[in-house]
């Protein structure tokens, strides 16, 4: 009978529902608590972590606890350090080839609190977003253990953001979010160039520009207390200059179109006339 079946593909449906990736390069010293953390909540969470070939064993540690979660948690390895933006886009179009249907992004090293995911997927399953971003700058929202000049920087790249771009976002440089299906198979994530932070506006600019609906839930983001921050001038440079282009090449009809990811037809339109000629 091929009720069994239907049973199996049900089950199937409701495993694959979220999934976290998380870029690593170089944490050992915060992958084994971070997964550990996300994995105790008991929200049935799998995980994506994306490593781009950490000279202090990160994908090493990840194989070994993968004997512990072997249906939860997932390795993809790169070569060579290609950047966060790369990361997150290789590690999207993984999740919506397998099948998930709400995809978070978020970071190894604790500054994004593992708890507030629950809060992230209630607001696209329940509260009707399609974009869910953890907020500093929202209501409920702060900094903790920030050096002044960081908060400073930050803050002021998301009102620099909102005076060029017009986004109605007030943490646009957030990377702690969720993101439903439908958003990310909308957007043609061969067109999202950027690496940094000008990654993490481009994404939300893409959504928003697309009609998509973003929530910002408020988060508390605390420093990182073990390893490098992977902050340097070149991505504060990239992150100026980007909103820029944002805002230049969405002057230009053209730029939508390339924004939207184009529709596949599995079978072609069929023309009129080899409709008449069926018939006949």
């Amino acid at each position: 009978m091929p009720w069994p079946k239907y049973c199996i593909f049900i089950d199937t449906i409701q495993r694959l529902e979220k999934i976290v990736i998380i870029p690593t390069y170089n944490e050992k010293e915060n992958i084994v608590r971070i997964l550990h953390a996300i994995f105790s909540l008991e929200q049935d969470f799998h995980v994506l972590v994306i490593d781009d070939s950490s000279p202090d064993g990160t994908a090493g540690i990840v194989k070994q606890l993968q004997q512990i979660y072997p249906s939860q948690l997932f390795l993809e390895e790169r070569k060579g350090k290609l950047g966060l933006g790369t990361a997150y886009i290789h590690g999207f179009k993984w999740a919506v080839n397998h099948g998930y249907e709400f995809i978070f992004e978020m970071d190894a090293d604790f500054s994004h609190n593992p708890a507030d995911l629950k809060r992230l997927y209630q607001a696209c399953k329940y509260q009707h977003a399609d974009v869910a971003v953890g907020s500093r700058y929202v209501k409920g929202g702060g900094n903790v253990n920030w050096p002044w000049d960081r908060i400073l920087l930050s803050k002021g790249a998301s009102i620099y953001t909102r005076l060029i771009t017009w986004m109605p976002v007030k943490d646009s440089t957030a990377g702690f979010v969720c993101y439903k299906r439908n958003v990310l198979e909308s957007i043609n994530l061969d067109e999202i160039k950027f690496v940094g932070y000008a990654f993490q506006i481009e994404m939300k600019y893409a959504a928003w520009k697309l009609g998509f609906k973003i929530k910002e839930v408020p988060i508390v983001f605390e420093d990182r207390q073990h390893g490098v921050s992977k902050m340097n001038k070149g991505i504060v440079k990239e992150g100026i200059l980007g909103v820029l282009k944002l805002r230049w090449y969405s002057m230009f009809k053209d730029y939508h179109n390339r924004l939207k990811k184009p529709e596949i037809h599995l079978f072609p339109p069929v023309e009129e006339e080899a409709l008449v000629k069926t018939k006949q």
